[in-house]
């Protein structure tokens, strides 16, 4: 493969994300999706829809429809991302939860921790991710708090697990719900769209683990970081991410010229799903 390398464009991306001064036509498209849940609010910035009858996904329309969840528990509820610009979402989600919300975030991109989140006083994000910080959240007051590999939030009769799953930030991290059978994944996996702004051999860690972890606890799905309600990440996709990933290093796998978000300048695609990357940084 013959790649020219390629300015990078994250500061871009992140205006088009952030600044919202663009017009509608100039904003990323989000695709209509095709939701099987119930909806239970819907205002100009957001849709909630029910998961089940303590957990819920939110859609906003600014970024592929980008997506929050509330995880509630018996005494305290987990809000998971905050959007791109969803103005009042703290007052939305207490429509929605009486308990107690604690934001956490997946990464810190502008699409996952917009400018809702100065609506809390505090974030929860993984350390690795602080790299983004100064340019996505410049003007948070609040504290941010460092999430660990492993730790549990206890939600009262439901018990949350972290999971580092680095690859397309390095501080990626999902979110698991054992005895529900599924997770929160953000952006770890792609949404079918994987922007890997890391490497080829983090992904395949990061992919192991997970796929590893998802076989030993029965996790049935993964709601992703822009869920369409046809799009929940699975073990096989886990699966053949690794596959694409370890196939890409072997140099069985060639990758075409695309240039992308991020930087991003090079693509392979198989398996219903693209992974973007920087050639040849990403390749290693």
């Amino acid at each position: 493969m013959t790649l020219m390398n390629k300015p990078l464009i994250a500061g871009a991306f992140f205006s088009i994300l952030a600044g919202l001064s663009l017009p509608v036509s100039a904003q990323p498209d989000s695709p209509a999706g095709n939701y099987s849940e119930k909806q239970v609010y819907s205002g100009p910035d957001v849709v909630f829809r029910q998961i089940d009858g303590h957990t819920w996904e939110g859609n906003g329309h600014l970024c592929y429809n980008e997506s929050v969840y509330i995880v509630e528990g018996s005494e305290r509820a987990l809000l998971i991302d905050a959007g791109t610009k969803i103005a009042n979402l703290d007052e939305i989600v207490a429509q929605i939860t009486e308990k107690p919300v604690t934001l956490v975030a997946t990464h810190v991109h502008p699409d996952h921790t917009g400018s809702a989140i100065g609506l809390f006083d505090e974030i929860w994000i993984n350390a690795a991710d602080m790299v983004n910080v100064e340019s996505v959240m410049p003007d948070y007051k609040g504290k941010i708090r460092y999430l660990h590999d492993g730790q549990v939030f206890d939600l009262g009769d439901r018990q949350i697990e972290v999971v580092f799953t680095p690859g397309h930030t390095p501080g990626s991290t999902t979110f698991f719900d054992k005895e529900a059978g599924y997770g929160f994944s953000g952006d770890a996996f792609g949404s079918t769209n994987l922007l890997l702004s890391t490497n080829f051999s983090t992904l395949i860690c990061t992919t192991s683990r997970i796929a590893a972890y998802m076989e030993k606890y029965g996790i049935t799905k993964l709601y992703p970081g822009h869920y369409h309600g046809d799009n929940p990440e699975t073990l096989k996709r886990v699966q053949d991410l690794n596959l694409m990933a370890r196939e890409v290093l072997s140099g069985e796998r060639k990758g075409e010229y695309e240039e992308g978000m991020l930087g991003l300048n090079a693509a392979v695609s198989d398996y219903g799903v693209t992974i973007r990357y920087n050639y040849p940084e990403g390749v290693k």
